[in-house]
C-alpha cells in the first residue's frame, strides 16, 4: 500500500507540473490550431498517468479527474473556452483546482452570504448518512456467500452511488474552503427521475453533464442544426455525447481492471443514448400533450437504469475483480490503521513508564524537556 501511496504523488506531482505549463502559455501561445498541439502532450500524459496506479479507490479517482475531466476541460482550454478560458487574470491555484476538480466559480454578483441554491440535499447531514450507509454496506461484503447474486449487485449500485457522491463532495468542499469556490452540483437523488432525460441531464453525476454538454453536445448540434434544423438536431447530440461517455467509461474500467474490454459497458451507454433520443423525439412529436403520472414514470425510470444496469455495467465490477481488490485495500487501510493504533499505545505507555520510573527532580527536567 505504501508502495501505492508514493506512486499516487508521483503521478499528481506530474499532474501539477503539466497544468502549470497549460498556465504557462495561456497568455502566450494563441487559441485554436497552435495552443492544441501545445497541450496534446499534456492530454496523452494524462491518459497514461493512471497506468502507475494499480489501487482500485487511487487509481480510479485519479483516472477520472485527470484522464477525463482534466483532458476534457485542457481540450476545451486550447480553444480558448471552458473554466480554463473564463477569467484571463485566473490565479495558477485556481486555475490547477478547475482543471482536476468537480467545481466552478461563484457566478458574479453573488455573495457568500447569498449563494446560489444547490440541487438536491447536500447537506453535511445527508453525506453523513450516506457516508454510515456505505460503511454498512462494506460491512455487509463480509456475508457475500450468504447474499443472493443479485442482491449483491443491488448493494453494488448504492455502493457505486455513495461513493461517487462523496468522493465529488470532498473534493468539491475542499476547494470551496481553500479557495472559495462554489460547489459544483454532484447528484440530484437520482432515485426520483421522472425520465431518462431528467435522470442523465438532471440528477446523475453532474459533472460529467457539465462537461459532456461544451466538449461534445454543443458541438454536435451545432453542426446538426445546420443539417437537420434546429428542432432535431438535438437528437444526433445526445447519441454522440453518450457515445463519448461510453468510449470514456471503457477507458476507466480499462484503468480498474487492465483486461480486454468487450465492449458491454459501451452497450449500456449506447442503449441509454438511443432510448433517450427516442424519448426526446416522442415529446417533440407529442408536445407534452400527453404524460404518465410522476409516479409510473419515476418507476418506469428508476427500474429501466437499475435493470440495464444490472445486465449490462455491474457484473463488470465482479469480471474484473474490483469488488475484491477493494475489499482487500479495505482491510489493508484497517491493519494499518490498527498497526499504528498499537505503536501509538505503546509508545505512550513507554513514556509513562520512564515517568513513573523518574526521581521527582529528574521527572520536572524531563516534562519541560518534552
Amino acid at each position: 500500500m505504501e508502495g501505492e501511496i508514493l506512486n499516487f504523488i508521483k503521478v499528481w506531482i506530474s499532474v501539477l507540473v503539466s497544468l502549470c505549463f497549460c498556465y504557462s502559455i495561456r497568455n502566450v501561445v494563441p487559441k485554436g490550431t497552435k495552443r492544441l498541439l501545445s497541450v496534446l502532450p499534456v492530454v496523452c500524459l494524462f491518459l497514461y498517468l493512471p497506468l502507475k496506479i494499480s489501487s482500485v479507490h487511487l487509481g480510479g479517482s485519479t483516472a477520472f479527474f485527470i484522464a477525463w475531466l482534466a483532458n476534457f476541460k485542457v481540450l476545451l482550454f486550447a480553444f480558448g473556452k471552458g473554466p480554463l478560458s473564463s477569467d484571463p487574470s485566473i490565479s495558477l491555484p485556481l486555475f490547477i483546482a478547475l482543471a482536476c476538480l468537480p467545481i466552478k466559480i461563484q457566478q458574479k454578483g453573488q455573495s457568500k452570504e447569498n449563494p446560489a441554491p444547490r440541487r438536491g440535499k447536500e447537506g453535511l447531514r445527508n453525506y453523513a448518512v450516506k457516508g454510515v450507509l456505505l460503511a454498512m454496506l462494506i460491512r455487509a461484503y463480509d456475508y457475500s456467500d450468504y447474499i443472493h447474486p443479485n442482491v449483491i449487485l443491488i448493494m453494488y449500485s448504492f455502493h457505486v452511488y455513495f461513493l461517487l457522491e462523496i468522493l465529488l463532495a470532498v473534493g468539491a468542499v475542499l476547494a470551496r474552503n481553500f479557495l472559495g469556490l462554489e460547489l459544483e452540483p454532484q447528484f440530484n437523488e437520482p432515485y426520483l427521475a421522472t425520465s431518462l432525460q431528467d435522470f442523465w441531464g438532471c440528477r446523475w453525476n453532474l459533472v460529467v453533464t457539465s462537461i459532456l454538454r461544451p466538449t461534445v453536445y454543443e458541438p454536435t448540434r451545432a453542426i446538426g442544426s445546420h443539417l437537420i434544423g434546429r428542432k432535431w438536431a438535438p437528437l444526433p447530440a445526445v447519441f454522440a455525447t453518450f457515445v463519448v461517455s461510453a468510449i470514456m467509461h471503457e477507458i476507466i474500467f480499462y484503468y480498474l481492471g487492465r483486461v480486454r474490454p468487450n465492449w458491454e459497458i459501451s452497450w449500456f451507454f449506447l442503449l441509454h443514448g438511443f432510448c433517450l433520443t427516442v424519448e426526446i423525439a416522442l415529446k417533440k412529436v407529442l408536445n407534452d400533450r400527453w404524460r404518465l403520472p410522476k409516479m409510473i414514470s419515476t418507476m418506469l425510470t428508476v427500474g429501466f437504469v437499475m435493470s440495464t444496469g444490472f445486465w449490462l455495467f455491474f457484473p463488470k465490477f465482479v469480471e474484473y475483480k474490483v469488488d475484491v481488490r477493494a475489499f482487500e485495500e479495505y482491510a489493508e487501510i484497517g491493519a494499518y490503521m490498527k498497526n499504528e493504533g498499537l505503536k501509538w499505545s505503546r509508545e505512550e505507555t513507554s513514556d509513562l513508564g520512564v515517568v513513573f520510573c523518574l526521581p521527582f527532580d529528574k521527572l520536572i527536567t524531563f516534562l519541560s524537556s518534552s
